[in-house]
């Protein structure tokens, strides 16, 4: 997709046309996986389509819902309950009528959750990514990110400075040495360091202490993106940021209820007052867009509460189960899967082209899982990220199991024999 992005010509309309053509070149031969739909809730099972209308029905390891919230009854009594007295929409800006009595508790549990003294709600995790940093870097100050950062935060750098520095990623002492440059030059403005807590393709964490004292060692503000991991690791849900101690300790940390707690919406928390306030007037997602539904604000009010409950460690310890299964079965099944234990399975593939084979294949088996190919990871690193749900059955796993692995050695043995048809070719070439 990469070769797309900055086209060349000056009629900003039909220049996109060469994506379109490469895009449905994929699809008609089947091997286009993305922009799907489901025909139900994204349970554990499930019916959907592609974008040409095409039936899929599979095992699902497609969404990201980690505690399985969205189908959770008591949450959706409460999203009924509250449309009745509220209705369905904030109607305004949160810097003007759109907060709710739900969204002002919910900054309040957020804090206190997170062990900080301020937070605030943004639309969506990517604006609240992309608007923290906006908000608070100016264009003289300095952005210092991890390489594999997402791209909420990518963007929002580049939308706030030119001055932005990418070290290696969870290398501490590579982002010192560019700490040490800038400081080096420039004592007057301002640093922003930008991590993940768990890094969604790789599953692995950075040293969050060891970043923090970097940080305060020279002047700048270390952002913590928590966006996979809070709620659902840990014992007590406050992921790896709690499993460090960093609780309280992070200049920033940021997050987003897509994942975890059913419902879109992102946060940031915050050391103060000052801050918040600040965000809400000159981050532009949130002065500008309208305030999370209170519908919205209600149900992430209620995953919080169920989080800290017997329920939320008794999903958690479900969830945790399922990842180590599933990743145990993929192993001896003979595939590769990456980092450490999260609710995020990726499974090597390695080059493009079988890893396309292999998902054209599988509709046929039934198995729903997404596709990652470059830019969104390097050149011959593509793999399928395996979602795990707390709701996901032990039949589940081994069906999503032994169905990867019919479609794998369905799609190896095409790629190779179409290798083996080019051979002659460049020989005789």
């Amino acid at each position: 997709m990469r070769d797309y992005r900055y086209p060349k010509g000056s009629d900003l309309q039909t220049r996109v046309g060469g994506f379109f053509k490469w895009q449905d070149l994929r699809r008609q031969h089947g091997l286009w996986p993305f922009s799907r739909s489901t025909e139900e809730s994204p349970s554990t099972v499930c019916a959907a389509r592609d974008d040409a209308g095409g039936k899929i029905e599979g095992v699902n390891f497609a969404s990201q819902d980690y505690l399985s919230m969205s189908t959770n009854p008591v949450i959706k009594k409460v999203a009924q309950d509250v449309i009745e007295e509220f209705g369905v929409h904030s109607a305004g800006s949160a810097a003007l009528l759109g907060n709710t009595h739900h969204s002002v508790l919910l900054e309040r549990k957020i804090a206190d959750f997170l062990g900080m003294p301020e937070s605030i709600l943004f639309p969506t995790g990517w604006a609240a990514g992309y608007g923290v940093i906006k908000g608070l870097v100016r264009s003289t100050d300095h952005v210092v990110m991890d390489a594999l950062a997402h791209t909420c935060l990518q963007e929002g750098a580049g939308a706030a400075t030119r001055n932005i520095y990418l070290f290696r990623h969870n290398m501490v002492g590579e982002c010192r040495k560019w700490l040490e440059k800038i400081r080096a030059k420039d004592q007057e403005n301002g640093i922003m360091v930008v991590i993940e807590s768990l890094y969604s393709m790789d599953s692995d964490t950075p040293d969050l202490a060891a970043m923090q004292a970097l940080c305060d060692e020279f002047g700048a503000t270390l952002m913590v993106d928590v966006a996979h991991d809070l709620g659902n690791l840990g014992d007590d849900g406050r992921g790896h940021i709690g499993m460090q101690g960093m609780l309280g300790k992070v200049d920033l940390v940021m997050g987003s209820f897509s994942k975890t707690f059913g419902s879109n919406g992102g946060f940031v928390a915050c050391r103060n007052r000052e801050i918040k306030e600040y965000l809400r007037f000159y981050s532009p997602p949130c002065t500008f867009s309208n305030a999370l539904s209170p519908m919205q604000a209600a149900t992430v009010l209620k995953a919080f509460e169920i989080i800290e409950s017997t329920e939320g460690a008794e999903l958690r310890n479900r969830l945790l189960t399922n990842v180590l299964s599933l990743r145990q079965q993929l192993t001896e099944a003979g595939f590769e899967v990456y980092g450490d234990p999260s609710t995020i399975v990726c499974v090597k593939m390695g080059s493009e082209g079988l890893a396309r084979l292999v998902s054209r294949r599988l509709p046929e088996v039934g198995l729903i899982a997404n596709l990652v190919e470059f830019p969104a990871v390097p050149k011959g690193q593509a793999r399928f990220r395996m979602q795990v749900m707390a709701n996901h059955t032990p039949q589940n796993i081994r069906d999503a199991v032994s169905r990867l692995k019919d479609a794998y050695q369905a799609g190896l043995a095409e790629f190779e024999a179409m290798n083996e048809e080019r051979e002659p070719l460049r020989a005789t070439a």
